[in-house]
């Protein structure tokens, strides 16, 4: 059985993602809560069974491109068994270097994520960003999927859109479980 009730799984190529994932972790651990972190390469998918709350973080590359070592296993996704899980999606990408394909690989993760009948919480909205298209988006086109982060544009937001984005997932969380 996990020891938390939350994990955090990052895929990376350049520690950036990673360190986003921390700094999520951190607003839950100031919340109280204790989150298990993990690099996708670094654990056995059945794992993600274990735990109430999954937040998954993925780069994109260039133009949409997926981060390896979630591409590797991104076949293998659907077929876990996540019927009470619910959740959570961060995504990296640089708006303006790539604004049509702006964290497409949140998108792809969302995608292949469906069929587990999970619960997604933490759309995002796109307010605030400039970029042509992208993947993450819902339907609206206000939203992404999850929170969008732009380490290379809009480092000096990053900070507070991780703080806004753990408060309202706790919120969300709270909803999910009453």
């Amino acid at each position: 059985m996990a020891q938390s009730s939350i994990a955090l799984i990052y895929g990376t190529d350049t520690n950036n993602t990673e360190e986003v994932g921390h700094k999520i972790a951190k607003q839950w651990e100031d919340l109280g809560e204790t989150v298990d972190i993990f690099n996708i390469k670094d654990i056995e998918l059945s794992q993600l069974e274990q735990y109430s709350l999954l937040i998954l973080g993925i780069p994109t590359w260039d133009f949409g491109g997926i981060q390896s070592d979630w591409e590797d296993i991104g076949d293998n996704l659907g077929e876990l068994a996540l019927g009470d899980t619910a959740i959570a999606l961060y995504g990296l990408g640089d708006q303006f270097g790539y604004g049509d394909y702006f964290v497409d690989a949140m998108g792809w993760l969302y995608e292949k994520l469906l069929p587990t009948s999970a619960t997604f919480i933490g759309q995002w909205p796109t307010e605030g960003y400039d970029f042509e298209a992208s993947r993450a988006c819902v339907h609206d086109k206000e939203n992404f999927i999850g929170l969008a982060i732009d380490e290379d544009q809009q480092f000096e937001l990053t900070d507070a859109r991780i703080e806004q984005w753990v408060i309202q997932l706790y919120a969300e969380r709270a909803v999910e479980a009453a």
